[in-house]
């Protein structure tokens, strides 16, 4: 997995996530819109410090960075520092301002948003056998599976904890590397918040067989690691929560992508009718970004992702009560 999506000829070397599959990100202006309402909270609740980080992890193009950049006032636009980390290589069209990295800053104080990042961490697939848990081997050309070796001491310890396998033929997706690279963030965080956007499981309902996918051209296609397609797992964020506050965050929140974005201003209303009699224009504006806020929220689509978001000094329940229309 770590070969096919990052090594040389992996698939996000080559390829736009936008190509190939539809994120909250390229569905609508909106979502940039509530995470700049969101991002004014952190510059709030932190006293707006000297410098203010907002990165993006697992930026692709970067336009969510561009987007919540030109949304920002002008007395936080020049405190802000924007930066993208992203394994491909930096767009030649993306504004200056914004720095491009393949790690997170060391120290970050501000808002952290890593969107679909944690599902496209590579991790191992476990099998229960008679004999006990085996890592399951795939054959990179074709997909073909075996059974392997015994995961290691780490990877049980993670297992017992959060995906118990009960029965020959239960399958699980080891989240530990995934719980260590969100730990990595929390723990460049300095003072702020940092949101997690993924499809997710919590452990009394982990889905039987796992959830390994692939996808390539909008369609969802076997996950054979050969490079040629994007290979993705949802993801325990219980686990990445749990990691997370051993790492020092000081508060938790866990909702969906509908009521996180309720909260942040993003309603789906239709615009009154009367509306269309007085002003049009305005109307059918309005309708459009209705349109545009019932698909972020539908919870059956994007709205049922899952929102992870961890803070320090600052409560991040609080930052999702704020219920604000726009």
């Amino acid at each position: 997995m770590e070969r096919a999506l990052y090594g040389p000829e992996g698939f996000y070397r080559r390829e736009r996530a936008s190509a190939h599959f539809r994120t909250s990100v390229h569905a609508s202006g909106r979502y940039a819109e509530a995470f700049a309402r969101l991002l004014a909270q952190v510059d709030a609740g932190l006293g707006h410090p000297g410098r203010l980080d907002l990165v993006d992890v697992g930026a692709g193009c970067g336009s969510m960075l561009t987007r919540i950049a030109r949304l920002c006032d002008p007395d936080l636009a020049v405190r802000l520092v924007p930066t993208a980390v992203e394994i491909a290589s930096r767009p030649a069209d993306l504004p200056p301002e914004i720095a491009w990295r393949t790690e997170p800053p060391g120290e970050i104080t501000g808002l952290v948003i890593a969107n679909e990042w944690l599902d496209n961490v590579p991790l191992d697939v476990v099998e229960l056998t008679p004999a006990g848990p085996r890592l399951v081997l795939v054959d990179s050309r074709t997909g073909a599976e075996r059974l392997g070796p015994e995961p290691s001491a780490a990877d049980l310890e993670w297992l017992e904890l959060w995906w118990p396998l009960r029965a020959p033929g239960d399958r699980a997706e080891v989240g530990r590397p995934r719980c260590e690279a969100w730990a990595s963030v929390i723990g460049r965080l300095r003072r702020g918040t940092a949101v997690a956007v993924d499809y997710g499981h919590a452990r009394p309902a982990r889905p039987f067989g796992g959830t390994l996918s692939g996808y390539r051209d909008g369609r969802l296609v076997p996950p054979v690691p050969d490079g040629s397609c994007d290979v993705t797992a949802h993801v325990a964020l219980d686990a990445c929560a749990s990691a997370g506050s051993a790492a020092g965050a000081g508060s938790t929140c866990l909702t969906t992508q509908r009521e996180a974005l309720r909260a942040l201003g993003v309603w789906g209303e239709r615009p009154p009718i009367e509306l269309a009699h007085r002003d049009p224009r305005a109307y059918l504006a309005a309708l459009r970004r209705a349109g545009e806020d019932a698909e972020l929220i539908d919870p059956s689509g994007l709205g049922g992702f899952t929102w992870l978001v961890q803070s320090k000094e600052l409560s991040s329940d609080r930052l999702l009560r704020t219920g604000v229309r726009a």
